[in-house]
């Protein structure tokens, strides 16, 4: 059998000279890449030494550490699951994730251990360790005692990786299985893509990567990490992310991904110049739609342009602006404000209208994708992975948007946010982009609530800059004069901010059950 497993991949990038730093913490600690082979190697032996059926889930919340990061290698190394957890989830939450995965090791946080216990064991769980964030926790401790030398687990390219639970803002959250070749090959696809290098550049010794992202999620767990191992590259760990120590690191790397928010916080920071990010190469924008506002604010900041992407826990990423002109992708050279680039190599994307036939350039319709890198299903909801593809084995993305005469895609919502009003479409980030252009206003969210007349009609709830005054009638008499009546939302209301989850996106479900109220008859 061929060897699939995606940490043989890793561990095969790692550079000749292993005694190299890997990782750096922002608080000085410093782990060659010595360090992560035996760390993993360990942590292998100790998940091994459990002898867990095949397959078998290993279920983590914990705060970000590089322990953390080793024992999601380790897992991929040892051949079984990896099941991240928000470390935002509550104890109901978790008690569903571990009901339904029913993992076979449970890892968290020391502080959590005696509730997390309980539920894990109620659920059948054999082995519930602790770590933490200070090195500590019964998972070091026996591991510790583990020999440094392990051989991959053979895997093939379609076994089951990792399990990353939907968010969960429309009814049960939803497992995705992410599969080895899934990953591997997306993290090969953005390593030539985005045009990483292993050798020379601004630093010197090739591209360096600022982490500053959770690790439970899609954006930081896979498409950072794997993009910086797949290539050898150095990370510099940010345990917490804080603005001016992030622009304080940029001297010493060369790539940053982040959430649009924390651009905008990097916005804020006087330390943010053109010599402060001379040495960076590559800014990437993702999880959230990056406002223009920001888009341009960091342009003529910084001199960077930010490559937005697009992609969701079941595919990886799917979509992105160029990282520069290249003869192969000879369209392909602007990155365009607004848009999440063109579909990646080997991925085919289309737009689909209500009648199920591929759309006309620029019509808005529903998006589908196909590709190594598209999950294998849900786990354990036959049922909801045969609705979520089509015959002609198309992913069904959710996602609402277009694609324009040069193949730049534009994500316009998701389809639960579609509001229908009196028998019309309304598509909230059409509106939400005319708001946010309003002087101001700094952010929108536009949902549909129930009206006993249209059935459903829009509101819209909008964050103000610091300092100004915006009145809701005003909103509203600006946007009837540039879109059709029924586009408008019936009310406005301005809040101190919008709800966001841990990756910044803003959450819309909570804004619809707070004003579902508004009309009722």
């Amino acid at each position: 059998m061929t060897q699939n497993n995606l940490f043989a991949a890793l561990r095969a990038a790692f550079p000749s000279d292993l005694s190299s730093v890997a990782v750096q913490t922002d608080d000085g600690l410093e782990y060659s890449w010595h360090d992560l082979d035996r760390a993993t190697a360990m942590m292998a032996n100790l998940l091994a030494s459990l002898d867990l059926p095949e397959g078998s889930r290993v279920a983590v919340q914990v705060e970000k550490s590089v322990e953390a990061l080793i024992l999601y290698l380790a897992t991929l190394r040892a051949g079984y699951v990896f099941l991240p957890l928000n470390t935002a989830y509550q104890s109901a939450e978790i008690e569903y994730f571990i009901g339904n995965a029913e993992p076979a090791v449970v890892v968290c946080s020391g502080a959590n251990f005696g509730w997390v216990n309980k539920i894990a064991f109620k659920a059948g769980t054999q082995h519930v360790f602790t770590l933490n964030e200070d090195r500590s926790g019964s998972l070091l401790d026996r591991a510790a005692l583990q020999s440094d030398r392990h051989t991959p687990v053979q895997r093939r390219a379609d076994d089951l990786a990792a399990i990353l639970y939907t968010s969960g803002t429309t009814g049960r959250s939803k497992g995705a299985m992410l599969t080895h070749g899934n990953m591997l090959s997306n993290a090969l696809t953005l390593k030539d893509y985005w045009g990483w290098t292993a050798t020379g550049g601004p630093t010197g010794q090739g591209d360096v990567l600022i982490h500053a992202l959770p690790i439970f999620h899609v954006h930081g767990l896979f498409v950072a990490i794997h993009g910086a191992l797949i290539n050898g590259s150095k990370m510099i760990w940010m345990a917490k992310f804080d603005p001016k120590r992030a622009i304080g690191f940029m001297g010493q790397a060369t790539v940053f991904m982040g959430v649009p928010t924390l651009y905008v916080r990097m916005l804020a920071e006087p330390s943010l110049t053109p010599a402060a990010v001379r040495n960076m190469r590559l800014f990437v924008a993702g999880s959230a739609p990056l406002l223009i506002e920001t888009f341009t604010e960091w342009q003529q900041r910084t001199g960077h342009t930010i490559v937005e992407r697009y992609g969701m826990s079941e595919t990886a990423m799917l979509t992105s602006n160029p990282y520069a002109a290249d003869k192969r992708y000879a369209k392909q050279s602007e990155r365009r404000g607004g848009t999440v680039g063109f579909p990646l190599p080997g991925i085919d994307l289309r737009v689909q209208g209500d009648d199920g036939k591929k759309l006309p350039v620029g019509e808005i319709g529903a998006i589908q994708v196909k590709g190594p890198n598209v999950f294998k299903g849900y786990w354990r909801m036959p049922e909801k992975t045969a609705e979520e593809f089509t015959p002609d084995g198309f992913f069904k993305t959710g996602d609402v948007g277009k694609v324009d005469e040069r193949g730049y895609v534009t994500i316009v919502g998701r389809s639960k946010d579609l509001i229908i009003s009196g028998g019309y479409n309304v598509y909230p980030a059409e509106i939400e982009g005319y708001i946010n252009d309003m002087k101001g206003v700094a952010e929108s969210a536009v949902i549909g609530v129930p009206h006993p007349d249209f059935g459903e009609v829009g509101v819209a709830v909008i964050t103000l800059k610091p300092g100004a005054s915006v009145q809701p009638e005003s909103v509203l008499a600006e946007l009837k004069a540039k879109l059709a009546n029924f586009k408008i939302p019936k009310r406005c209301f301005v809040v101190p901010e919008l709800p966001r989850n841990t990756m910044g996106k803003v959450q819309k479900n909570l804004l619809r059950d707070q004003h579902k109220g508004l009309f009722a008859s």
